[in-house]
């Protein structure tokens, strides 16, 4: 092998190890949404961060992150019976892709948000939302649920909860 070769080949194993984020390197992270808990235990949940930090805040500083370029991912861990608040993304669509349980996902009106529909979704059922379209979720199967998040965006804002919901108000 010649020396244009190997560095090539060097060049392609950094690049490959650079840009997995391995299952057994990930941790569950409770603490991120701990604030939503001021609101009652339901709407405990952990986020687990792939690339980017979704639009739960900054971890910038987290090295165990891939760097975002063009969306977030993680999975969301969340346990049996919990809720997801109504919050609204006012600059980025969402997907939501269920990988285990059964979540009850639900689209609300913008102007009055007691006014939703609302559809179950189980393995590996996905659900788009708009920008600017407030959602919220609830976990329906009887054991925890876990699914994949997709931000459209490398840092979306941060979502903002309507008067409708519970978390209205509610501050990190």
């Amino acid at each position: 092998m010649n020396e244009t070769t190997t560095e090539t080949t060097t060049a392609l194993e950094e690049l490959i190890d650079s840009s997995i984020a391995s299952s057994e390197s990930r941790i569950v992270d409770f603490d991120t949404l701990k604030f939503q808990t001021k609101m009652g235990e339901k709407f405990r949940r952990g986020q687990v961060r792939y690339i980017g930090s979704g639009a739960t805040g900054d971890h910038s500083d987290d090295n165990n992150i891939l760097q975002a370029e063009n969306f977030t991912f993680s999975n969301m861990v969340l346990p049996a019976g919990c809720v997801g608040p109504e919050h609204t993304h006012p600059d980025v669509e969402e997907v939501f892709f269920v990988l285990e349980g059964e979540v009850e996902f639900s689209v609300h009106d913008v102007e009055d948000g007691t006014k939703k529909a609302s559809r179950i979704l189980g393995y590996r059922d996905l659900i788009r939302v708009p920008a600017g379209v407030p959602r919220s979720l609830r976990t329906v199967s009887e054991t925890d649920a876990i699914i994949c998040v997709i931000i459209g965006a490398k840092k979306p804002a941060l979502p903002f909860y309507p008067p409708s919901s519970e978390m209205h108000g509610v501050t990190r």
